[in-house]
């Protein structure tokens, strides 16, 4: 499905109903919103782990704006624009006080989300993600789990993101991503729709410079940190950060040893007991 929002036509799929039965009456659920990484992959990547939670939720995916099926201009292509867009989508849907997932790059766009708009959502989870980036700890993390080739595709990769060091990165690194082989995910990544341009957009730009740090302060609703102790993108001090920024009372962190970059990846029922937990508490 599409709707046009600010000169883009983004493209969103969902899982369960808004309105469940409940004997005489229709109970309204909670929206879970879930935002994919990337950027330059699309929602199909959190498929299909997060449909379980439409057992509860109505959950809603998003392909953010010039990612995956949905359209946008490059010049459109910045965290103030990717956060100003879930609220204007939910303001065209109808959808009041979301609970809003977002894992890597969507964790992200969830971060700029909250401090532009504080009083719309009624949850915030933060899954494998930074509100700045230290490469030089991914870098030497690839190294220490790859060997020279995976540190020097990496520093390539990170420094001159073209369609070439894309396709080695991904061949290379990511499979370090995690601490054991996920077939399922190398699957989800074959089916994914792939934009290049958006990652090159966004690393050459905004991912190199931002420090979100001071302005998470703005952030009220109570905030889910999930992070994995092998993750060597957004490491747990990434995630350490996050919590130290955020007002204190409002946000919780989950550490996952073992896991990776995702941690539902490598650990699907502990992230689903703690997701489960989280969703389950009464809206603030």
């Amino acid at each position: 499905m599409y709707i046009e929002v600010d000169g883009a036509r983004l493209f969103f799929d969902t899982m369960g109903a808004q309105l469940a039965i409940a004997g005489e009456r229709m109970a309204e659920r909670e929206t879970l919103i879930v935002m994919h990484g990337g950027p330059g992959f699309d929602h199909t990547t959190l498929r299909p782990y997060f449909d379980r939670f439409a057992d509860t939720h109505q959950v809603v995916y998003l392909d953010h704006r010039g990612n995956g099926r949905s359209s946008g201009d490059s010049g459109t292509w910045t965290l103030a624009q990717w956060g100003r867009d879930v609220k204007v989508f939910c303001e065209r849907l109808g959808i009041t006080r979301p609970v809003v997932y977002g894992n890597s790059f969507g964790g992200m766009v969830a971060m700029s989300y909250a401090t532009q708009f504080p009083q719309h959502p009624a949850k915030l989870i933060l899954s494998s993600t930074a509100a700045r980036m230290h490469f030089e700890i991914t870098i030497a993390l690839m190294h220490e789990r790859g060997g020279e080739r995976a540190r020097a595709v990496a520093e390539r990769f990170w420094t001159q993101p073209d369609n070439a060091s894309m396709q080695e990165y991904i061949a290379v690194c990511m499979p370090l991503y995690n601490p054991k082989p996920n077939p399922a995910e190398v699957g989800a990544r074959k089916r994914s729709i792939l934009r290049p341009e958006v990652a090159r957009h966004f690393i050459l730009g905004e991912m190199r410079t931002m420090d979100m740090r001071p302005a998470l302060t703005k952030i009220i609703c109570p905030t889910l940190i999930l992070t994995g102790g092998f993750d060597p993108i957004t490491p747990a001090l990434c995630s350490e950060e996050i919590l130290a920024a955020l007002v204190p009372g409002t946000a919780q962190m989950r550490v996952f040893p073992d896991a990776g970059h995702g941690v539902h990846r490598d650990d699907p029922e502990g992230a689903e007991r703690a997701l489960r937990a989280f969703l389950s508490q009464p809206r603030a």
